[in-house]
């Protein structure tokens, strides 16, 4: 008898656990913002997600009315074994037929061998719980279901007789095609089905039996397994009903949207034909337009190009630096060869200030020819310092000469 009430109590505290662990396996179906993604889901074919189930464990039950006409619990039991069929019409939501029975002991020695056999033929109505608050996940490891449970009892003492009842169905996944279950179930008999004769004084506490049970086993899921989520829900649109004048003022809108974009359209292709000698044209080329063409013509500066520094400076004014790009854009690129000359006045500053002048304004027109695209290899440089002097006056002796070699 105590070990009988220890197992049940294991499984009880067992079924208690899942239900309160089932959130914290739940992982993989969640928005980006944390929440839960429910359905809609697809409605399955009449196969797809049956399975059906087999175990064994043990039988039980309790009577509040025992000897001695004083009220209290009474245990008994016996070996059991468990078969059903099923489907889940959604995840949520799904039925089996069930049998569950043999051996029972009431009158007798508890789990005796010669038990007399009982027989529970039932339909359960599943409830899966952890997918209605955790959201649907085919590989959740635990599933917790409560049922509800109606049928026929049949006990060779007093014959087929109605029993309702329900339960906890504990799944434990353990593959594409099988689950491990932990079957908990009670059900309510009359006390006379097992052919117990219950005093008067005792019959408002005494007339029902409570058969109980616990069995594990395996479930075997059929057909295809899982559902699929609609990727999108269309919306129900209801149709409002038009007055004959808000008809004609649609009508007219419509209308006048539709000779707008017909005149859209003429523009666009005016526009399409003025854009067609431009449409062509490369970004960086220089064109000569004449007479409505673009011909393409190279550009090279006569001669070589003269840069002015202010007296004492060693770079360009916005100025001189506006000239140079334009040089820059016409002449200079990766394959141009060019002599680079630094030269200062010798009207200020000693020679040596001069030389030192010269050599700073030629490395620094150098590196802007290279960041225009010269390549180094390419440019000749030489500082002259004051040593010659290409022009009559000071101011137009501090300069950088570039000339494009042929």
């Amino acid at each position: 008898m105590k070990i009988f009430k220890t197992v049940l109590g294991v499984l009880a505290a067992a079924s208690l656990l899942i239900s309160l662990n089932a959130n914290a396996q739940e992982n993989a179906n969640r928005d980006e913002n944390g929440k839960v993604v429910r359905g809609a889901y697809e409605t399955n074919k009449f196969f797809d997600n049956t399975f059906i189930g087999i175990g064994a464990g043990i039988n039980g039950g309790v009577n509040l009315s025992n000897g001695g006409n004083v009220p209290g619990v009474q245990a008994f039991g016996g070996l059991a074994v468990q078969a059903s069929v099923g489907k889940w019409w959604a995840p949520f939501i799904g039925g089996r037929i069930n049998y569950l029975g043999l051996g029972n002991s009431v009158n007798g020695d508890p789990f005796a061998i010669t038990d007399p056999k009982q027989h529970f033929i039932t339909a359960d109505l599943l409830w899966n719980l952890t997918t209605s608050f955790w959201g649907y996940k085919e590989t959740r490891i635990w599933n917790v279901e409560p049922y509800l449970s109606g049928g026929l009892g049949i006990y060779p003492i007093a014959g087929p007789e109605w029993s309702y009842g329900g339960g906890i169905l504990n799944e434990f996944y353990l593959g594409k095609r099988i689950n491990l279950f932990l079957d908990i179930r009670g059900m309510v008999a009359k006390a006379s089905w097992y052919g117990l004769q219950i005093p008067a004084d005792q019959q408002k506490l005494g007339h029902y039996e409570f058969p109980v049970s616990a069995t594990l086993g395996l479930i075997f899921k059929l057909g295809k397994t899982g559902f699929d989520r609609h990727d999108s829900i269309t919306p129900v649109i209801i149709p409002v009903p038009f007055t004959e004048d808000q008809y004609n003022e649609l009508k007219d809108r419509v209308d006048a949207l539709e000779k707008e974009n017909a005149e859209l359209k003429d523009k666009i292709a005016a526009l399409e034909d003025e854009l067609a000698p431009v449409r062509n044209l490369v970004d960086g080329q220089t064109y000569l337009y004449e007479n409505g063409q673009f011909t393409a013509v190279d550009v090279v500066p006569a001669g070589p190009i003269t840069l002015y520094f202010d007296c004492g400076a060693t770079t360009l004014s916005q100025r001189e630096k506006a000239h140079f790009e334009y040089f820059a854009d016409n002449a200079v690129n990766e394959d141009a060869k060019l002599n680079v000359n630094g030269y200062a006045d010798k009207q200020t500053g000693s020679a040596r200030r001069n030389q030192q002048l010269s050599e700073q304004r030629v490395k620094y027109v150098v590196d802007l020819l290279k960041k225009a695209g010269a390549k180094e290899e390419n440019i000749e440089s030489a500082a002259h310092g004051a040593s010659i002097q290409l022009f009559e006056g000071a101011a137009k002796n501090r300069v950088v000469t570039i000339e494009v070699k042929k």
